[in-house]
């Protein structure tokens, strides 16, 4: 039932400083999101929706999943969490290990390295670097069925029974540590001190980012003078870093140098946060786009339009916020915004040889930031 999940500093846009004749697209990259995740998992040798079949086969996640299969008819979210890994039309739950692969393949085996790195190459991926696509992937997908949690005491009779919530927690909390665990084992195997050192500190940068998150009532989430600045901290934590030290981390494995290592970083930051953009920019911009689509007050838009129209303006328009949002600054704004991580992204690809793998990297960037 479940399968594996394939898945700042924030700078002022001054007035012409991005405008949007500086464009990212290309005629020969302008296809869709699906057929740059299945061009990018042919170049890193196999489906990278497979990844963590080892673990996900396991005699001990089979048995959750049997568990699982009793919230069926519920509408505990550990259910649409569980859907989401079987079937998600954007393939956005393949990003984050594809990324991290097509890194590896990029950069390719450092020259520079004394000693040599030892170990053959896989489609131009070292075991190790496969590895760790597969941590980064078991972690993600471990916060995912973490947040699926409810608050029982916000619960009502149209949720279901208690018992049913309840149970339902035990499960998201038992699945969750357990893909975490596995995670943990298979970072222990790699070896590598500094990797460890990184990909722990990002289960920390996710845990802070979530409880950013969870820590405000809906009214202050409304009501909160919240900045631009303070948006692309908490995203980074809780959405960027753990791509970002992850492509950081397979630098590493191959012996490149720091500055290769940076530039790695810097792509999987900036392009998180162009696909977080992307995202929030959506019921905005989208053709289906309309009144009463559901939209984040956390999204970037949101506190772009804040931002722009002062903090008693804003209070007064949350009746007709999605209508104002949608003409106002905040999605142009964010526009501009999603634009300028993705050309950071691609300036940090500059220090990779050009090939297959660095052009579907820009291919992934091109994708996010196309309207």
């Amino acid at each position: 039932m479940l399968r594996s999940l394939r898945r700042m500093v924030y700078v002022p846009i001054l007035a012409g400083a991005f405008c949007r004749s500086q464009t990212l697209y290309s005629t020969t990259s302008a296809s869709s999101w699906t057929k740059v995740v299945s061009e990018a998992e042919k170049i890193v040798g196999y489906p990278t929706s497979f990844m963590s079949l080892r673990c996900l086969l396991s005699d001990e996640l089979s048995n959750i999943a049997l568990h699982v299969r009793k919230l069926v008819g519920t509408k505990h979210p550990l259910i649409s969490t569980a859907r989401g890994f079987i079937y998600d039309s954007r393939n956005n739950l393949q990003l984050r290990g594809l990324v991290v692969l097509l890194m590896s393949k990029a950069a390719g085996p450092s020259k520079t390295a004394d000693p040599p790195l030892e170990g053959d190459l896989v489609s131009g991926i070292y075991p190790s670097q496969r590895n760790l696509a597969e941590i980064t992937e078991l972690i993600h997908t471990a916060f995912l069925v973490h947040r699926g949690i409810v608050n029982i005491i916000e619960l009502t009779s149209s949720h279901g029974s208690l018992k049913d919530m309840q149970f339902g927690n035990k499960m998201a909390v038992l699945s969750g540590d357990f893909l975490l665990a596995n995670a943990s084992t298979g970072l222990a195997q790699l070896q590598n001190t500094k990797v460890v050192e990184l990909v722990s500190s990002a289960i920390g940068d996710l845990v802070q980012g979530v409880y950013y998150e969870n820590a405000r009532t809906d009214e202050e989430k409304v009501t909160d003078d919240i900045l631009m600045t303070n948006w692309v901290e908490r995203i980074f934590l809780s959405h960027g870093a753990l791509l970002a030290k992850s492509c950081q981390g397979a630098m590493q494995l191959a012996k490149h140098d720091t500055q290769v290592q940076e530039m790695a970083f810097q792509y999987g930051k900036h392009m998180s946060l162009a696909h977080k953009l992307n995202s929030d920019l959506q019921p905005f911009v989208a053709e289906t786009s309309c009144d009463t689509v559901p939209f984040s007050l956390n999204s970037a838009p949101v506190i772009l339009h804040q931002e722009a129209s002062g903090r008693d303006i804003w209070i007064n328009q949350l009746k007709q916020l999605h209508r104002i949002i949608k003409t106002g600054k905040g999605v142009s704004s964010s526009l501009d915004l999603c634009r300028y991580h993705g050309n950071r992204a691609l300036e940090a690809l500059r220090c990779f040889p050009a090939s297959e793998a660095r052009s579907t990297l820009e291919n992934i960037v091109y994708a996010v930031t196309k309207f």
